[in-house]
C-alpha cells in the first residue's frame, strides 16, 4: 500500500501539462482545490470532474498510475463518508436503534467522498507533472510579494519542495523496514489495536533515524555544493510565460465562471 502513494512522485513525459509553467500549474491546482468547496450540488461536481478528466487526458500520465494513490486514503475516505452518513440530521429513510441515515446525510457523504477523491487526484496530477526544481521556481515566484514583508520566499519554497520529494522516498524505506522485519516475524496485523499500535514501534525508530540521516546528508551536500540561498541567487532556466500558459489561464478562467454559475447559482 505505501508504494501506492504518488503525492511527491514525478512522472516524466512530454505532455501539454508538462510544458506548462509551473506557476500555471500550482494556481490551478489552488484553484480546483477551491473550486471544490464552492461547489453546493452534484452538476458542479460533474463540471469538476469533467475538467480534471480533460487535464489526466492531457497529462498522458496513466490514470491507473494517478487513481492507485486513492488506495492509501481508503480508510480516511471510508471514515469520512461513514461520519457523513449517520451524524447529518434531517430526513429519516432508514432507522435502527440509535442509528439513522438521512437524505441530506447520503447526499452529503457521497459530496464530500467526491470532494476528497477530487482533492488528492488534483494535488498529484500537479506533482506526477512538475519537477522539484520547478516546483520551488515557481512556489517562490508566487511568494514573491511577500519578500516586501521580510518573509524567507526561497527558503520556504525549497522547504515545501524538500518536503514533497521526501514523501515517496520515506515511503520506499517504510516499506523496506517493514519487509525486514516482517522477515524477522514481526506481526503488525494481528492483535488488538494496543498490541498493533506497539508493533509500530520498530518502524519507527529506524524511519526516524533514517529520515534524519538523509536530512543531514542532504544539507552537506548542499554545503559542498557552495549552496546559499535568498538574493543574488540567479536560475539556469528562468521562468518565462508563453502562448500555452495564457491559453491555459484563460480555460482556467472559464472553468472556474461555469462552477459558479453552474455549480452554485442555477442550480443552488
Amino acid at each position: 500500500m505505501l508504494r501506492d502513494i504518488t503525492l511527491g512522485q514525478y512522472y516524466r513525459a512530454d505532455s501539454v501539462i508538462h510544458r506548462l509553467d509551473p506557476r500555471v500549474k500550482i494556481v490551478a491546482t489552488f484553484v480546483f482545490i477551491i473550486s471544490l468547496f464552492l461547489v453546493k450540488n452534484f452538476i458542479g461536481y460533474l463540471v469538476a470532474g469533467l475538467f480534471l478528466c480533460l487535464c489526466i487526458k492531457l497529462s498522458t500520465v496513466p490514470p491507473k498510475f494517478i487513481f492507485r494513490g486513492m488506495k492509501a486514503i481508503f480508510f480516511l475516505l471510508l471514515i469520512t463518508m461513514v461520519f457523513n452518513l449517520f451524524l447529518t440530521p434531517g430526513e429519516a429513510l432508514l432507522s435502527f436503534w440509535k442509528i439513522k441515515i438521512t437524505k441530506e446525510g447520503i447526499k452529503l457523504a457521497l459530496m464530500m467522498g467526491v470532494r476528497l477523491v477530487f482533492l488528492i487526484t488534483g494535488s498529484s496530477l500537479m506533482t506526477l507533472t512538475t519537477t522539484p526544481n520547478n516546483l520551488t521556481d515557481g512556489l517562490e515566484d508566487l511568494l514573491k510579494p511577500l519578500k516586501k514583508i521580510r518573509v524567507p520566499v526561497h527558503e520556504i519554497s525549497m522547504m515545501m519542495s524538500i518536503a514533497l520529494r521526501f514523501i515517496p522516498i520515506l515511503m520506499e524505506e517504510t516499506d523496506k523496514i517493514m519487509k525486514a522485519q516482517m522477515a524477522r516475524c514481526a506481526d503488525f496485523e494481528s492483535g488488538s489495536l494496543i498490541n498493533r499500535a506497539r508493533s509500530l514501534v520498530p518502524i519507527l525508530v529506524p524511519l526516524f533515524i533514517s529520515a534524519f540521516r538523509r536530512a543531514n546528508d542532504l544539507a552537506m551536500a548542499m554545503e559542498a555544493r557552495c549552496y546559499r540561498g535568498g538574493e543574488g541567487r540567479t536560475k539556469m532556466k528562468p521562468l518565462i510565460y508563453k502562448k500555452e500558459d495564457a491559453i491555459a489561464y484563460l480555460v482556467l478562467v472559464i472553468y472556474l465562471a461555469l462552477i459558479i454559475v453552474l455549480g452554485r447559482i442555477l442550480f443552488s
